[in-house]
C-alpha cells in the first residue's frame, strides 16, 4: 500500500507533470518542423539544385544493380539492387535537427530573460529579511536605548 502512495506522490509532483507536457509539446513541435522542412524548405533547395527531384531522393550510385544504370529515384535504385549513397535524407534530417535546436535555444533564452525580470521584480518588491545576527544586534541596540 505504501508503494502506491509513494508512486502517486511521485507522479503528481509538478516536475513530472511539466516533463510530460514538455514531451507532448515537443512531439507536436517536431512534427511541425519536419513538415516545414519536408514541404517548404527542401522543395526550395531541390529547385535550386535542379533535376526537379525531391531532395530526400538525392543519391549517388556506388555500384549499379542488375537492371540498368539510369535510376530516376532512390526507390528505383534500391529495387534494382544498386548500392547507393543516399545523402538526401541525411541532409534533410540535419535541417530538422538544426531548426529544432535553434527554436529550443530561443525558448531557453526567452525563459532566462523572464526569470531575470522576475528575480529583479522580487528583489525590488521585498527587501531581503535581515539575518539572525542583524536581528540580534537590533535587539541589543533597542535594549541599550532603554
Amino acid at each position: 500500500m505504501s508503494f502506491i502512495k509513494d508512486f502517486k506522490a511521485f507522479a503528481m509532483k509538478g516536475s513530472v507533470i511539466d516533463l510530460a507536457v514538455g514531451v507532448i509539446i515537443g512531439g507536436a513541435f517536431g512534427k511541425i518542423v519536419t513538415s516545414m522542412v519536408d514541404d517548404v524548405i527542401m522543395p526550395l533547395v531541390s529547385a535550386l539544385t535542379g533535376k526537379g527531384q525531391m531532395f530526400v531522393d538525392k543519391f549517388y550510385v556506388l555500384k549499379y544493380g542488375k537492371t540498368g544504370d539510369n535510376y530516376k529515384t532512390l526507390e528505383e535504385a534500391k529495387k534494382a539492387g544498386a548500392n547507393v549513397f543516399a545523402y538526401g535524407h541525411f541532409v534533410q534530417t540535419i535541417f530538422d535537427f538544426l531548426i529544432i535546436a535553434f527554436f529550443i535555444f530561443l525558448m531557453i533564452q526567452a525563459m532566462a530573460k523572464m526569470k531575470k525580470k522576475e528575480e529583479a521584480a522580487a528583489a525590488v518588491a521585498a527587501p531581503p529579511e535581515p539575518s539572525s545576527t542583524d536581528k540580534l544586534l537590533v535587539e541589543i541596540r533597542d535594549l541599550l536605548k532603554k
